[in-house]
């Protein structure tokens, strides 16, 4: 199950979701204002690499696939 990221365009808030599958059609309101006009992006995560420790070029690659590249 993804999480999401989502910035409100109205408020300019930022939020994570998880959400059941990547096709979901979703709504998705801002907490804050309820605001439905969202950015949607990924939340980058970790993972445990081999022997125990986190895998760093794992975490780098993942951002680097959010919007932007940052």
């Amino acid at each position: 199950m993804p999480i999401y990221e989502y910035t409100c365009t109205d408020c300019k808030e930022q939020f994570e979701k998880f959400v059941r599958s990547m096709n979901s059609t979703v709504e998705v309101k801002c907490p804050v204002c309820g605001g439905t006009h969202v950015k949607k992006g990924w939340s980058v995560f970790g993972t445990n690499a081999p022997g125990g420790g986190f895998d760093a070029s794992a975490a780098a690659a993942a951002a680097a696939c959010s919007p932007g590249g940052t």
